[in-house]
C-alpha cells in the first residue's frame, strides 16, 4: 500500500488534517502536542515557516512537525524541548513505520536541500529516519548531541527512594532543614507576582540571560490552566533565592527549569526546594517517572537513577548545490580523520 502524505504551514488546518487520527492528550509526552509547536513557533521561531506533514498509510499515520528556513529544514524543537521526534498513530508496525518514514525523506527533497532533526530522545526512531533518509538519497550523520536524566519511580515512597540516594546529599538536607531558615512554598497556581520572583531568581542567578522569558511566563501560565503547574520558591527572610518550575503532566513529571541566588549558597536552599519537589511528585502526584530533560550536568546523577543520548540527525542533499559547501567540508573532514588513523 502507497503512503499518502500532505503538507500544512498552518496548525488549526494541521489539526483538522489530523482529527481521528492523533489524539493530543495520549501522546508521548506535551512536547509532542500542536499546542506546544504552535507556541513554540510564534514566540520563539516566528522567522521560521512550519511544516507539518502528515502520512497516512491504511489505519496508521505518521506526524512530523517540522520549520523551514530557506533551503534548511529543521525540527519545530529548540533548547525549551525536552524531546522531539515522529508521532505515530494507529500503532504502525516497524515495516509501517519505514514505508511512512522513507516517503516523507523522498518527498522532503523537494522542499530543502539540509535537515536537521533533533533532540531525538528514541534511538528507534534515530536510526529509522536516518536509514530513510540515506535510502531517499540524503548525505547522512547521526549524532549524540546530548542526554536526558530521568527515574522511574516504580511505585516506591518518595522515603524509600530518598534512603537510596547519596550519603552526601541527603546529609546536607537535613543539616540545612534544621537551620529553619529556608522557607519554601509550591505553587500550582499562576501569577505574574509569583512569576517575577521566579525571573528575579533566574536573573540573579549563574544561569545566562533567557533565551524567551515570554515564551516560558506562557507555558506557566498555560500549564495551571491545565492544572499541572508545579512552581516552587524558595525564601530566605521573605526573599526568593530559588526557583523552580516543574509541570506534572499525567504520569510525568517534568523538571523544566531551576536556579538559585549565589549568595545563599551557605543555606542550600535549591537543594531543599529540589527535596520538597521530589517529595511532591513522588507522594502527592504519584507520578510514574520524573524527567530531568536535556544536559548532563553532573548534579543530576544524585536525583536521578537512569540516562540515554539525545540524537541529532542531519542531512544533505547532494543533488543540491546550496548543500555542497557543507557536503565538501564533511568529506575533507572524513579524509582527514582517516589519514589520521593511517
Amino acid at each position: 500500500m502507497m503512503a499518502l502524505g500532505e503538507y500544512h504551514s498552518n496548525f488549526a488546518d494541521a489539526r483538522d488534517a489530523g482529527e481521528g487520527l492523533f489524539d493530543e492528550a495520549a501522546l508521548r509526552s506535551p512536547f509532542d502536542r500542536l499546542d506546544w509547536f504552535e507556541a513554540l513557533h510564534r514566540d520563539c521561531m516566528a522567522s521560521a515557516t512550519p511544516l507539518i506533514g502528515i502520512y497516512r498509510e491504511g489505519k496508521v499515520a505518521l506526524r512530523l512537525v517540522l520549520a523551514v528556513n530557506s533551503q534548511h529544514i529543521s525540527a519545530m524543537a529548540n533548547w525549551y524541548s525536552f524531546l522531539w521526534g515522529p508521532q505515530w498513530a494507529g500503532n504502525p508496525s516497524a515495516a509501517e513505520k519505514g514505508r511512512l518514514a522513507l516517503a516523507v525523506a523522498r518527498d522532503l527533497r523537494s522542499r530543502g536541500a539540509m535537515l536537521t532533526l533533533a533532540p531525538i530522545a528514541d534511538a528507534a526512531d534515530a536510526k529509522l529516519l536516518e536509514d530513510a533518509l540515506r535510502t531517499a538519497g540524503w548525505d547522512t550523520e547521526r549524532t549524540e548531541t546530548g542526554r536526558n536524566h530521568w527515574l522511574d519511580t516504580q511505585g516506591r515512597s518518595f522515603d524509600d527512594w530518598w534512603a537510596e540516594r547519596p550519603g552526601a546529599l541527603r546529609s546536607t538536607v537535613k543539616r540545612k532543614s534544621a537551620k529553619r531558615a529556608v522557607a519554601i512554598a509550591i505553587h500550582r497556581d499562576f501569577s505574574d507576582a509569583l512569576w517575577d520572583d521566579y525571573e528575579a531568581v533566574y536573573r540573579a542567578s549563574w544561569k545566562p540571560a533567557e533565551g524567551q522569558p515570554h515564551f516560558l511566563r506562557a507555558r506557566a501560565r498555560a500549564e495551571a490552566d491545565k492544572g499541572t503547574l508545579r512552581l516552587g520558591i524558595a525564601r530566605i527572610d521573605g526573599k526568593p533565592v530559588a526557583a523552580q518550575y516543574w509541570s506534572s503532566d499525567g504520569s510525568i513529571a517534568y523538571i523544566h527549569k531551576l536556579a538559585h541566588v549565589s549568595e545563599a549558597e551557605s543555606l542550600s536552599p535549591g537543594t531543599l526546594l529540589t527535596h520538597a519537589l521530589f517529595r511532591m511528585a513522588f507522594d502527592e502526584d504519584k507520578v510514574a517517572r520524573i524527567d530531568f530533560g536535556t544536559g548532563d550536568d553532573g548534579y543530576k546523577r544524585d536525583w536521578m537513577e537512569a540516562s540515554a543520548s539525545l540524537d541529532t540527525v542531519e542531512a544533505w542533499d547532494p543533488r543540491q548545490p546550496s548543500a555542497w559547501p557543507t557536503l565538501g567540508k564533511r568529506k575533507a573532514k572524513r579524509l582527514a580523520a582517516r589519514l589520521i588513523e593511517r
